[in-house]
């Protein structure tokens, strides 16, 4: 039996417009990153790979956590929300997200919109979901520990294949994923089964509450 760990990229620029304004951790994003790693190197096995995907956030949160990645995947990197945001708003009129509330309808919306293929973003949906499941099936192998540094939609697509989830209850799982959130997965030859999800040890002394951010 194989091991997947998912990590979420600490928080990034949330100030941003664009997806490359986006693009690099906050003061805390890194912060968030080292107590992850910290806590990974106390309290874990080592990995048999690390990868990530091959945006600037996930780069810098692996090297903040000290898990420099064998090999970078582009497979692995997010969704360009931006763009759905702007494609949903001109195709069905729905005004973009001011605020995390906002956020949690406008998420549901724009991946419904997009599984049923009325708005494409930078990608289609099936090609988002396609080239996922190809990299990781390569990357995770049954008695292979793997460390992955990737982004909150991808970690909910995994959600979504690994327990059958429809874009509605995925948008509902990819709303409260914590910034440098642990996920884990088992790999069998038949399937990927889940074993924890948006775990956060790294940040669960009080002290620490100000530390967890979702965005």
């Amino acid at each position: 039996m194989g091991e997947l760990y998912l990590v979420r990229h600490g928080q990034a620029n949330t100030g941003a417009t664009n997806e490359a304004d986006y693009d690099r951790l906050s003061d805390l994003g890194h912060r968030q990153a080292r107590l992850l790693g910290d806590w990974l190197h106390a309290n874990e096995d080592g990995f048999d790979l690390t990868l990530s995907g091959a945006m600037r956030r996930h780069r810098e949160t692996a090297a903040g956590m000290g898990f420099p990645p064998d090999y970078e995947d582009q497979r692995l990197n997010e969704m360009d929300y931006f763009a759905l945001a702007r494609d949903i708003e001109i195709t069905h009129g729905v005004a973009p997200p001011n605020s995390q509330d906002d956020f949690a309808d406008h998420i549901p919306q724009t991946l419904a919109a997009w599984h049923g293929a009325t708005i494409n973003g930078a990608e289609p949906f099936a090609t988002f979901e396609t080239r996922i499941f190809d990299a990781l099936a390569q990357a995770a192998k049954p008695g292979k520990r793997v460390l992955c540094i990737t982004s909150g939609g991808v970690i909910a697509m995994v959600m979504r294949q690994a327990l059958g989830l429809g874009p509605s209850q995925m948008a509902h799982v990819l709303l409260p994923i914590w910034n440098s959130s642990l996920h884990r997965f088992r790999i069998r030859d038949d399937g990927t089964y889940l074993v924890s999800f948006n775990t956060i040890p790294h940040l669960d002394a009080p002290y620490l509450v100000a530390a967890r951010t979702h965005i």
